[in-house]
């Protein structure tokens, strides 16, 4: 304490110029944290009953890393205080404010600005206040405020209002009689606002969003957030759909250190356009215990099958005919994993007919083991127990056990791999037409060699590395009659690169099928040696059948090639702003083109998106897919989607829009019309969504909508 009674306070001589408060300013010598530095140009003390302190010629003021100058200075002894006057400066690591004066109280750490401008942070947000008051406590209030994330010069979005506090240890701001202008037009009032500062969550609504469609009218959602604890939080959103009533939508969400999940449900109490309640509800649930077992569940539910259809928004989701439920049990270890689930669905397209619906499986066991001897050979064992139930057709249970042996043999650039499985499965059923059996039984021995090499060479001079890697697989199954047994859970997939390498050729153990063929395959890839970036990447394959085979399902008839389809794909990311994914299988006979897809995407820059994507497929659907995102001018973006079926000679979908967007805020608009039933029944909407940066949007979600259906698009207007 000096004879002024300023605590603790240590004095110097600096430069006669104001000091700025910036990186420029030299270093001050190292101090106890919490120690006031102050400098001054000239230094005048009058001693005696009043003492007084007046300093000029320029005052910097140092606490940590606060930072604070002025012009002149005056020392307040009875009020402990500084008064500092003309040009005066304050920066902390994220605030930047510029006043006439300001008050330094330093024996309670309070600072007070008059007729303040400030900044904040590196995102353009800045504003005014009538006045500034920053508290040791870590609250800042701002009285008579206007903010804006606009640049000096410009303010087409202004946040004035009466006051607003910030806690920046609780991390909550509050407002009062808050007014948000967008070109001078009011566009929104609120008496109180309270919000949080940073990353912290807070109760409070959220931003409304407004929009329209043809089959449900009108569309306001205006959700509310509940923070209830740190891992615990929940939104409630009502929706008024001006055709059919107000929906009310729920979003809980929970986390501790084993559980996590969310319920969602949503409720309709009389839509009026089928004078009916509708309802969603999911459930999904993980536990992750510490013994190395884990639970999962999953369950979903509509009240009807056209819910998603009229509620949904999207042809995707619509297109849903099945709800997954199940509750899962699994365990994994580094030789043996279990898995056990009860599982069932809700068929919601009313064009399945009950023979056709999944069945249920009640329960499911699943086993799998693998271990690795000395000698590098490896035993294994896949089991499963089932019991398979629906309303209508056969039931009952399948036991199948398959125990398997491989030799992997390696050396540089190669390797050979021998094995042999056997498969024996084992039914109890149920339900079954007169003269069947009710517990049939199969065993099948598998034998496979599996090959394969991996060249690579320097192309010329250049960091590139080309490589080819041919494949052979050769497998043996023998001809088992199993015309008696159920389907259950088997289908025969379309051949691609993953299953012209799987031994049995149908998905699922009702069958297995008979086959002695070879699966011929090479790949080769370009790669960028310095990063090992892939380049490019080639493949093309084929299997050969050296007997006929006769394993199938019902009303399938048998396959009779001595070939598969040829299957080639090709991925190109040469050259900068191109890449290219190409698909393709064609029949070795005459039989022409099965099925093929084609994706290019062109782009010079991140605003600058162009994707053409082809898909065919024989007898099912041909279509095409142009989306974009470009620059029209300088603050204008053409946004857009064209998805045609060239089958059907209609549109699936279609949008178009435009992007504004000027220095702090932009401006979406987007119509739309795509197929929102499986009858194709169309639905029109259009969505208007203003962007103020760094505050938050009004309107349409229309950015969600265009990240969906433009692949490489990021809404930039934050």
């Amino acid at each position: 304490m000096n004879a002024y009674g300023v605590e603790p306070l240590s004095c110097g001589i600096s430069r006669a110029e104001p000091p700025a408060p910036d990186s420029s300013t030299a270093s001050a010598p190292a101090t106890v944290p919490g120690t006031i530095q102050l400098e001054a140009g000239n230094f005048e003390a009058q001693l005696g009953g009043s003492p007084t302190a007046v300093m000029s010629g320029g005052i910097l003021l140092r606490l940590d890393d606060k930072v604070a100058a002025a012009e002149t200075a005056r020392y307040d002894p009875v009020g402990k205080a500084l008064h500092l006057e003309g040009d005066v400066r304050y920066e902390d690591a994220g605030t930047l404010i510029l006043s006439s004066s300001a008050e330094f109280a330093y024996a309670t750490g309070r600072i007070r600005f008059e007729n303040a401008e400030f900044s904040l942070g590196d995102n353009d947000s800045r504003g005014a206040a009538d006045a500034i008051e920053i508290n040791k406590n870590g609250t800042v209030t701002l009285d008579g405020v206007k903010y804006t994330t606009c640049p000096p010069g410009s303010e087409d979005w202004v946040m004035q209002g009466k006051s607003i506090e910030l806690n920046t240890r609780t991390g909550v701001g509050t407002a009062r009689g808050m007014m948000l202008k967008f070109k001078g037009i009011p566009i929104l009032y609120t008496p109180y606002l309270s919000f949080p500062i940073g990353n912290v969550r807070k109760s409070g609504l959220l931003t409304p969003e407004i929009g329209s469609s043809g089959r449900s009218g009108n569309e306001i959602r205006l959700p509310y957030y509940w923070n209830i604890a740190p891992n615990y939080d929940a939104t409630i959103t009502p929706r008024l759909l001006t055709s059919r009533g107000l929906q009310l939508a729920t979003e809980f969400r929970y986390l501790t250190p084993r559980n996590e999940g969310v319920v969602y449900s949503d409720y309709l109490p009389n839509d009026d356009i089928v004078n009916r309640a509708r309802h969603q509800f999911r459930f999904e649930h993980r536990t992750l215990f510490d013994n190395g077992w884990r639970n999962q569940i999953d369950f979903r539910e509509v009240s009807d099958s056209q819910y998603y259809e009229d509620l949904g928004g999207s042809l995707s989701i619509s297109s849903i005919t099945h709800l997954n439920r199940r509750l899962r049990f699994d365990y994994y270890s580094d030789n043996f994993s279990l898995l056990g689930q009860i599982q069932d669905y809700q068929t919601i397209d009313d064009a399945i007919l009950p023979d056709q619906e999944p069945y249920r499986r009640v329960p499911q066991l699943l086993i799998n083991g693998s271990w690795t001897t000395t000698l590098g050979l490896r035993f294994g064992i896949d089991g499963e127990i089932v019991n398979f139930d629906r309303d209508v057709g056969v039931t009952g249970w399948r036991a199948t056990a398959s125990p398997k042996i491989d030799l992997p043999i390696t050396g540089p650039g190669w390797f050979i791999t021998p094995a042999i499985a056997f498969d024996y499965t084992r039914y109890k059923l149920k339900d079954t037409l007169p003269g069947e059996q009710t517990d049939p039984t199969r065993t099948v021995p598998i034998t496979s060699l599996d090959t394969g090499m991996i060249l690579e060479r320097t192309m010329g001079n250049s960091q590139r590395i080309q490589t080819i890697e041919p494949r052979l697989l050769y497998v043996k199954i023998p001809f088992r009659d199993q015309d008696g047994l159920p389907v259950f859970d088997t289908l025969l997939p379309d051949i691609n690169l993953v299953q012209l390498y799987r031994k049995n050729r149908y998905l699922g153990i009702d069958r297995i099928g008979d086959t002695e063929q070879l699966s011929i395959g090479v790949t080769t890839r370009i790669l960028d040696a310095s990063t090992g970036r892939e380049l490019m990447s080639a493949t093309i394959g084929q299997a050969r059948y050296f007997t006929e085979r006769m394993v199938t399902l019902p009303g399938v008839t048998t396959a009779t090639s001595d070939k598969s389809d040829y299957i080639a794909q090709l991925r190109i990311a040469l050259f900068k702003n191109v890449n290219f994914d190409f698909g393709h299988q064609w029949g070795a006979d005459a039989s022409g083109t099965t099925k093929s897809e084609a994706r290019l995407q062109y782009r010079p820059a991140s605003n600058k998106i162009l994707n053409l994507a082809y898909r065919f497929r024989r007898d099912s659907l041909e279509q095409g897919d142009l989306s974009w995102s470009w620059p029209i001018a300088s603050r204008w973006n053409f946004v857009g989607r064209y998805n045609f079926s060239f089958r059907d000679q209609a549109v699936l979908e279609q949008f178009f829009g435009l992007e504004y967007e000027s220095c702090c805020w932009g401006l979406r608009l987007v119509s739309r019309r795509h197929i929102s039933t499986r009858d194709g029944t169309r639905d029109s909407s259009f969505g208007l969504q203003l962007v103020l940066k760094g505050m938050t949007s009004v309107g349409t979600a229309a950015d969600k909508l265009l990240e969906r259906g433009i692949l490489g698009y990021s809404a930039g207007l934050r």
